[in-house]
């Protein structure tokens, strides 16, 4: 029986998973490799808590295979941390990479306490996350769906005048062309089809992400959300779900920085440089909060549809809305008539609606 906690690095794959444990102070670890299966990991479980006097730490990347590892571990009583690969320290002069150096690797800082944790979802908070990510999958193939049906049309010269696309008039324009050639009909049918397709998918995903917002615990933070400009059901599920605990962030500068919305740095002695965002964190949600952001340039007045998504609200999330509402267009076009590029503007915009959503998401 081995003295000591035991620690235990980690390099999982689909197929096999690499172990690297460290037990005390010792400097060499036991490396072994198993098969990323039921059978193979339960013996992996009943070896790391027979041979160890005492805890037991383990320490994986994130990355595909998820949280079910860390799950299983934590229940057969091993803890077991998911950490961020990108904040992962890294010596300058090394040059060799395999499955056995980064097990040992992981295991060695999680002894020295160099690890950053990531904090993993609930199985449900992770199934809402999956079907918002979905729908933005979707949404992303309809745009390179109607793209592609635009430059087949672009290419034969096939133009549609007046107004804007994808409107329902441009819609029946689309469903009354016709070409001489069999070929260009069918290239021309498909990709119409597969944009319908899509269209279809979208609408029974959005009628999906809807009930789940109308249960708890979302109803009441999408209702606060909701008050916001820019800000409706999908992208306020979007936020709950990729956040899914906005407590863990201390301070909005936090969560900014999660998001990656705050500005590089490289400074040095007397030198201070710094650059654009780091675009480090959740791009998903950085995305979404940059688009709401582009509601900033408008005036800033309550339309029907904002009115009628804050009924029932509470009055100080109304009033944080309110607020956000006058700062972010006074802060758009202060940053626009100092010479800003507008896609800057809207980043920095961006950043402070961050804040508003902290504050609004924090209040009890």
């Amino acid at each position: 029986m081995r003295k000591g906690s035991t620690w235990v690095g980690l390099d999982v794959h689909k197929k096999d998973i690499v172990a690297a444990r460290l037990v005390g102070s010792s400097q060499e670890p036991e490396i072994w490799r198993f098969a990323n299966e039921p059978r193979a990991i339960g013996r992996f479980e009943r070896k790391l808590l027979r041979e160890s006097a005492g805890a037991v730490h383990c320490a994986y990347e994130a990355g595909p295979c998820g949280y079910p590892l860390q799950r299983r571990l934590q229940s057969s009583g091993i803890s077991c941390q998911v950490v961020a690969p990108s904040l992962i320290p890294a010596k300058p002069g090394e040059r060799i990479k395999t499955d056995r150096r980064d097990a040992g690797k992981l295991a060695e800082l999680l002894r020295a306490g160099l690890l950053t944790e990531v904090v993993p979802p609930g199985e449900d908070e992770e199934s809402v996350r999956d079907l918002c990510r979905c729908r933005d999958s979707v949404r992303q193939d309809l745009t390179r769906a109607r793209h592609r049906l635009s430059k087949l049309l672009l290419r034969r010269d096939v133009r549609y005048g007046p107004g804007r696309a994808w409107t329902r008039r441009h819609r029946q324009w689309l469903l009354g062309l016709r070409f001489e050639h069999a070929a260009a009909e069918a290239a021309f049918r498909a990709y119409l089809g597969s944009v319908e397709q899509l269209e279809d998918r979208l609408l029974e995903l959005d009628e999906a992400i809807a009930q789940v917002a109308e249960t708890d615990p979302y109803r009441e933070s999408v209702g606060r959300l909701r008050c916001f400009r820019g800000i409706d059901t999908w992208s306020a599920m979007l936020i709950l779900a990729e956040l899914h605990d906005v407590r863990r962030f201390s301070s909005p500068r936090q969560l900014m920085a999660y998001l990656g919305l705050v500005p590089s740095e490289h400074s040095s002695g007397e030198r201070t440089r710094r650059g654009g965002i780091t675009k480090a964190g959740n791009s998903r949600l950085r995305r979404a909060l940059i688009e709401a952001a582009w509601h900033a340039r408008h005036r800033p007045a309550i339309s029907k549809e904002l009115r009628r998504r804050r009924q029932g609200q509470p009055p100080g999330a109304i009033l944080l809305a309110d607020r956000a509402l006058r700062r972010l267009y006074h802060r758009y076009w202060r940053l626009l008539s100092m010479g800003k590029p507008p896609q800057k503007v809207v980043t920095a915009v961006a950043r402070e609606l961050t804040g508003f959503v902290w504050a609004t998401l924090m209040c009890d």
